[in-house]
């Protein structure tokens, strides 16, 4: 890192660099492609629908054809928005998502970069993703993609406290904001979903909120607002939307196995002769494809009980669950 920083790499090592980022690109973007299809699949199969089955084998090529007709579909830009918010707005959106990855420790031997604040910088750099949405909003010039913006604003401001609460259990108990110290600390002593279940909930459910997923979609929410904020998108631009909302399911489901599921440890010694990134990526996928479970289960929440429930709620677990996290650390270690 700090070779990359004072600009003394190899053009090897460039090359390798830019691989590296590739790779991981090529990866997340077939994991959106296939999050969305295992979407309309667990949806189909928990309410007696089919889903996808005409387009490839098992409609496996469903999602590709519909990401294909989002890149070449003509772009619809309205007369009366703001130009530079318009375009600008997706790639504020998106990008984060994809930049958060590289903190992230995928194994001992696949971490992009492996600083000492990474989770502030992760929570630090997905906040910039609201900046997005308000932008997407404002700059279309429409009442519903406004109201959608503002929703999308103020739930994810009011659920980002809660989620770096939640987790600063985690931290208290690893000593450290770096994200290999927390998996080196739970290899020594046990997962910290045992210890800290209390600040796991809270961390998960702030989670979904963040991830503008049910019961917490009321950015979008059809009934009241058509598409919300993305409204008045079309084409690529609307792709891109989509894109960072699921790039942000795997990135989230990455943190939480390294937070509280040991991220590369397997659930038993004994399983240790499975390679570390295979155990990642199993605990990351189910976590990323939970909240599709969620969104065939439970009813949209009413925007006022929301963020009642973040204030009166989450935020005073947050808080039991901190004074106790400490009060161990301090008096019973």
């Amino acid at each position: 890192m700090r070779d990359w920083l004072s600009g003394t790499l190899s053009a090897e090592q460039w090359l390798i660099i830019i691989l590296a980022i590739v790779v991981l690109l090529l990866f997340v973007l077939f994991f959106v492609v296939y999050a969305i299809y295992f979407q309309r699949k667990i949806l189909g199969w928990m309410q007696g629908r089919v889903g996808p089955n005409r387009v490839g084998p098992f409609g496996l090529l469903q999602t590709v054809a519909d990401t294909l007709k989002s890149l070449l579909k003509e772009p619809v830009i309205p007369k009366h928005v703001d130009r530079p918010l318009y375009f600008l707005a997706p790639f504020v959106a998106f990008a984060p998502s994809f930049i958060v990855l590289a903190v992230i420790p995928f194994s001992p031997q696949v971490t992009y970069t492996d600083l000492s604040v990474g989770f502030l910088f992760y929570v630090a750099i997905a906040s910039i993703s609201t900046l997005g949405v308000i932008m997407g909003g404002w700059s279309s010039n429409n009442k519903w993609s406004l109201i959608g913006a503002m929703r999308a604003a103020a739930m994810m401001i009011s659920y980002e406290i809660p989620l770096v609460m939640g987790a600063l259990g985690v931290v208290l108990l690893a000593g450290s904001l770096n994200l290999n110290d927390i998996v080196a600390w739970q290899e020594q002593h046990v997962w910290n979903v045992i210890p800290q279940i209390l600040g796991f909930a809270v961390f998960f459910i702030a989670a979904l909120a963040e991830l503008n997923r049910t019961p917490f979609d009321l950015s979008e929410a059809e009934s009241e607002l058509v598409a919300g904020y993305q409204v008045e998108y079309s084409g690529i631009r609307f792709a891109f939307f989509m894109l960072s909302e699921y790039v942000y399911l795997f990135a989230m489901g990455s943190l939480v196995t390294v937070l509280f599921f040991g991220g590369w440890l397997p659930p038993h010694p004994a399983l240790g002769f499975i390679p570390g990134i295979i155990w990642f990526l199993l605990k990351a996928l189910f976590f990323a494809n939970l909240p599709f479970w969620f969104q065939a289960t439970f009813p949209r929440a009413r925007v006022d009980l929301l963020m009642t429930f973040s204030w009166k709620v989450l935020i005073p677990l947050a808080l039991v669950n901190l004074v106790i996290t400490a009060f161990v650390k301090a008096f019973l270690a």
